[in-house]
């Protein structure tokens, strides 16, 4: 393999451990580039990048981190500085996955290193935490993440079988297939997002952008999924966007488990690529199961999705909101855009009979957006609700409309 594993982590602590692992990587012809980031004593091998170096990287002499004597500063410093090594030695070209293993301290610090990583390039970290809420380290990005099962405190034969299990496991991500070498025909890439209750529009959507030639990345919004999204569009990968399920927006609205945060729905505007957007799942705001859902909520309207997952219907002042919220994000927006509204109802529980079959709702939601959206961005209204085929026919013809022009292509979209 051209390219080599980074492996990040505290060599005073964890010396031996990794070690081990760069010794099983080198013997399945895996190079390495050993990343020290431990701060309290020497290493027990001499790395390849000095844990002196992580330290500057990050703003600070590790001498000065010595003297403070405050983990949290140290783990703060080196994980910045780990990234920006991390970061630089992908300019360089150079990387062909990482590796990182610890408790709380060493995940984040491996995890950031890994969020300074594209997507697609493997990422694997052995965590005593991985059995725990993942999602502060996994973030939007493909981060592989392995119960260590023992804590990471010397080698026995239980930490043997795990840490040879991870390094066969990243030798093995990092192979080359012939598919990959011998790949001749980059189509590009769509987004299109989707839950459950939207599933019939977005499969029939990507149905026929895949007919017409391109590549359908579909994304699950449950928050990191958005955020996924957006880091490819971001990053260039994605060129052009259906946005059918904006409900990510609905949770950072209300506060449902599910938020992308407050900066959704705003990638592909500034990136300047086609989008058609439209109001899928913004009936509901997700909680966990019934006993975690916050007490203020006590007299809402719920449906019980499944065991785990509890669905609260939004009310009029908040589809109010959240129509004024997408307004002000696609107005502010570069790209051809299309928003497609079906007054029918926004997912399968808002339908007619449906649990949550909210006609006040949907009104509000429509009038705001109306009100307020920008004269120049088409706006799509149609009679049936979103998951009616006719709707994902207009979704579809309006993308494939926009993204011709914007690949000068052939009748398949791409050159």
């Amino acid at each position: 393999m051209s390219k080599k594993a980074v492996l990040v982590g505290a060599l005073d602590t964890k010396g031996v451990e990794f070690g081990y692992v760069k010794d099983l990587l080198e013997s399945l012809g895996v190079s390495t580039i050993v990343v020290n980031t431990g701060v309290l004593d020497q290493p027990s091998f001499s790395p390849d990048i000095s844990s002196d170096e992580v330290a500057l990287a990050g703003g600070m002499s590790l001498s000065d981190l010595r003297a403070q004597q405050d983990r949290g500063t140290a783990v703060a410093v080196m994980a910045r500085g780990v990234a920006a090594v991390v970061e630089r030695l992908i300019g360089e070209g150079v990387v062909g996955g990482v590796f990182g293993m610890g408790g709380t301290a060493g995940t984040t610090v491996g995890a950031t290193a890994m969020k300074a990583v594209p997507i697609g390039v493997p990422k694997l970290l052995v965590s005593t935490v991985a059995s725990g809420n993942t999602r502060p380290y996994v973030g939007e990005k493909d981060v592989t993440m392995m119960y260590s099962v023992v804590d990471i405190a010397g080698l026995n034969s239980l930490s043997r079988r795990i840490l040879r299990n991870a390094a066969y496991a990243l030798a093995g991500m990092m192979a080359e297939t012939a598919d990959e070498t011998n790949q001749t025909e980059d189509k590009p890439m769509i987004g299109a997002t989707m839950f459950g209750v939207t599933t019939p529009c977005v499969t029939k959507v990507r149905e026929k952008l895949e007919q017409s030639g391109y590549d359908v990345l579909v994304f699950h919004a449950t928050g990191s999924g958005g955020l996924a999204m957006e880091e490819l569009v971001k990053a260039g990968f994605i060129k052009g966007v259906a946005d059918v399920t904006t409900t990510e927006l609905a949770d950072e609205l209300v506060g449902g488990i599910f938020s992308a945060g407050p900066k959704r729905l705003e990638a592909a505007g500034v990136a300047g690529i086609p989008q058609v957007v439209s109001v899928g799942a913004l009936d509901m705001v997700n909680f966990g199961p019934p006993e975690t859902v916050p007490a203020q909520f006590a007299e809402r309207k719920f449906y019980q999705h499944n065991p785990t997952t509890t669905l609260m219907r939004t009310t009029v002042e908040e589809n109010q909101e959240l129509g004024r919220l997408i307004a002000e994000k696609l107005n502010q927006s570069h790209s051809p855009t299309v928003f497609v509204f079906p007054k029918g109802g926004v997912s399968l529980l808002d339908r007619d009979s449906q649990a949550f079959d909210g006609v006040e709702e949907r009104q509000a939601l429509y009038d705001a957006l109306k009100e307020n959206l920008r004269e120049d961005i088409s706006f799509v209204e149609m009679e049936q609700d979103i998951n009616d085929p006719a709707v994902a026919e207009v979704i579809a013809a309006h993308l494939l409309t926009m993204l011709k022009p914007s690949w000068g292509g052939n009748e398949h979209g791409y050159r």
